[in-house]
């Protein structure tokens, strides 16, 4: 690169090494690579207090605005980010089809194959290590999803894809089904240009929503999202349980309805590509599952990190809306005997959505035995629906 004139140090030297990163993106398993300034996002600050003062935020984020918003509280003296995208499946290839008494949740996209996070580190450690056979004394900082900086607005920034109206980054090869992470650095690219926002008038995101959390254009009520929801680990409303359905692990719908999305599918990388058994599971098996045996079948996915408790309430939850009566017995057990609270309370929850008789004797006993004020609520609410029923 030092032919031409373009000696090291020069804007011509890191113009060229900004596109031999570029060519080389594919052989480093990187889909789309972009540049931008370190500049502080000013504009997101206030975005984000405002998303804070609203109670929208999810508790997920990092609390901290300024270190969200300044690259410069992440790498001392940054000269330019570079913001990667890569491209995942959004299709299974035969699908496990639920049946009567064998009815199966689903695990949304975004945690299909190993954790991206894994992924993206591996992509991110490939890339520091082509700058650095270049430049040996640059200095980087990685991150991905769980880092501090905001990687949406990154990638806008870089040119990566515009923000759109369902709060993800879209793209116009990939559309929305990508992961993305950044790197800050001292090295001064020269920044890509944005890309112009296409969703024009289009809301059919917003419009899907199960549960309205979109609330506007970019803005996402992080409370009501089914994504967050299914995240949590403690009780869930009726409504959103309702809403929920047969949800397991985040909530692809804003996604899925998506008219860039159409017809986009992605299995060029093979450590993201789906076991449908593990995206798709039988739903009964799920709630006797010890933590040896979750850990086993799916500590390598993102789906796994906040452990085996949400995944198995959200189990209960889509027993519940399927209205399985072949699940009455597993549910009755976990009501009378399950340690766990919320688990008690969403099952009587869900033997009060099947009905019949066997349901209604077993929250019959379940109701002098339950200590836990919400868990009780939950009994006497199910009890209470079944019996104005004349079940």
């Amino acid at each position: 690169m030092d032919d031409a004139g373009k000696a090291p140090g020069t804007w011509e030297y890191w113009a060229r090494l900004k596109e031999d990163i570029r060519e080389a993106a594919p052989s480093l398993g990187i889909d789309k690579i972009g540049f931008a300034s370190a500049e502080p996002f000013i504009e997101l600050k206030q975005i984000l207090l405002r998303h804070r003062e609203l109670g929208r935020e999810s508790g997920f984020e990092e609390p901290d605005l300024d270190k969200r918003t300044d690259p410069a509280l992440s790498l001392e003296q940054p000269q330019s980010i570079v913001s990667i995208a890569i491209a995942y499946p959004s299709k299974l290839v035969n699908p496990p089809r639920s049946e009567p008494g064998a009815y199966r949740g689903i695990i949304s996209r975004s945690s299909w194959g190993e954790d991206y996070h894994r992924v993206l580190r591996k992509r991110m450690a490939a890339l520091e290590a082509f700058i650095r056979e270049r430049v040996p004394d640059a200095r980087t900082e990685s991150m991905v999803d769980t880092g501090a900086l905001a990687d949406r607005a990154v990638a806008e920034r870089a040119g990566i894809g515009w923000s759109g109206k369902n709060c993800a980054i879209i793209t116009p090869e990939w559309g929305s089904w990508v992961y993305l992470g950044e790197m800050i650095t001292n090295i001064p690219f020269p920044p890509d240009k944005p890309i112009t926002d296409q969703c024009g008038d289009c809301t059919i995101c917003i419009d899907a929503c199960p549960t309205g959390a979109l609330v506007g254009p970019g803005q996402l009520h992080s409370s009501l999202c089914v994504s967050f929801v299914t995240q949590t680990k403690g009780f869930v409303s009726d409504e959103l349980m309702r809403k929920i359905g047969n949800r397991l692990y985040g909530c692809d719908t804003c996604q899925v309805v998506c008219p860039v999305n159409k017809g986009k599918h992605w299995a060029h990388q093979p450590e993201l590509q789906p076991d449908p058994e593990k995206v798709k599971p039988l739903l009964k098996p799920l709630l006797s599952m010890t933590n040896k045996q979750f850990r086993e079948l799916y500590g390598d996915m993102s789906a796994s990190w906040r452990g085996k408790k949400p995944i198995q309430r959200n189990a209960v939850i889509a027993l519940g809306n399927f209205k399985d009566v072949t699940a009455v017995p597993l549910l009755a057990g976990l009501l009378l005997e399950d340690e766990r609270p919320e688990i008690r309370g969403t099952a009587a929850w869900a033997l009060g959505r099947i009905g019949g008789t066997e349901a209604l004797e077993a929250l019959k006993r379940a109701w002098p035995r339950e200590s836990h004020p919400e868990a009780a609520e939950r009994i006497g609410s199910a009890l209470q629906e079944l019996e104005e029923g004349d079940v």
